[in-house]
């Protein structure tokens, strides 16, 4: 059943999985901080849940503009998918923006294969990537990204290489302003944020091992199978799709390096692991297979999520 809704890209499948999203934020929401909602916070919440549903949409977007997949929901639906998996990420503000603007960045980065405006897009993915790093810092790493994309695209322009250092020096006077105007410890909590911590000892319950454990099976399933799909995909998106895969081990040097982490961290690595799953499922002639594997990951979310609940 999961197969055959998904299996299409209809507007029923977007209005299915954003109703999903909303439900599972709201009860998420109201089960965490029934003592603490007022107003203000309610609005705030509101304004998360909007980034958290853009997000979505942006990942929607980056597929479908750019090939990622063939007429399918199987990436929106896995994205959203995971962020029940991990429901804490539903409450880590700090990382919802990150990954959102991380998100803007992966956009232009990908679509610099039709070789348009490659500087203007340069330039953008950096100044998403460095205001990213503004909310977490360990995301200012995608940036590799950029450099990366230069190396497959845009090498032989030597001005190309300069563009994310002008992005650089444009967030800095810009943070630097905004702090100096509104509130001077800013700087300072920016710096403090710059901590590497490889303890990954973090995990106190039976759902965070069980989310992780599970997460970490789907991932390598889709991260192992991309690289065989790889070399039968067209030449001309190659690019595109090694960039998700360096997407993708970014976002887990990330979490390795980030310091306080919890499961939520993983955010960086949900729509990698999505768009590479769902090439995976698409190379999958048998229905009952792709069913299953569906079925067992949404059943997982959905059980963990509720029992956390408890």
């Amino acid at each position: 059943m999961i197969t055959s809704v998904f299996s299409k890209s209809r507007p029923i499948n977007y209005i299915l999985v954003t109703s999903l999203m909303i439900v599972c934020y709201i009860i998420y929401q109201f089960n965490t901080n029934y003592n603490t909602i007022s107003n203000y916070e309610i609005a705030k919440k509101v304004v998360f849940l909007l980034l958290i549903v853009g997000s979505l949409f942006i990942t929607n977007f980056i597929t479908k503009k750019n090939g990622l997949s063939k007429d399918n929901s199987y990436t929106f639906f896995l994205f959203c998918v995971f962020f029940i998996l991990f429901p804490a990420t539903l409450s880590n503000e700090n990382l919802i923006i990150a990954n959102g603007l991380i998100l803007l960045a992966l956009r232009r980065l990908i679509s610099m294969q039709t070789m348009k405006t490659p500087k203007e897009k340069i330039f953008d993915a950096s100044i998403w990537i460095f205001a990213a790093s503004l909310f977490h810092f360990w995301s200012i790493l995608f940036i590799l990204l950029v450099f990366i994309s230069i190396i497959f695209h845009v090498s032989r322009d030597y001005r190309n290489w300069i563009i994310p250092f002008i992005a650089l020096f444009t967030v800095v006077i810009l943070g630097v302003l905004f702090s100096l105007i509104f509130n001077q410890s800013l700087i300072e909590g920016y710096i403090k944020s710059v901590v590497i911590d490889l303890d990954v000892n973090y995990i106190k319950t039976i759902f965070q091992s069980f989310a992780l454990g599970f997460y970490i099976v789907i991932a390598l399933i889709a991260f192992i199978t991309m690289l065989f799909i790889l070399t039968h995909k067209s030449l001309n998106l190659q690019a595109s799709y090694k960039k998700i895969i360096f997407a993708f081990i970014i976002g887990l040097i990330i979490f390795f390096i980030s310091p306080n982490k919890d499961n939520s961290y993983l955010v960086y690595t949900f729509v990698p692991v999505a768009i590479m799953l769902t090439n995976y499922l698409e190379t999958i002639e048998r229905y009952w297979i792709k069913e299953t594997i569906l079925g067992v990951i949404l059943f997982a979310s959905l059980l963990n999520f509720t029992l956390r609940l408890l």
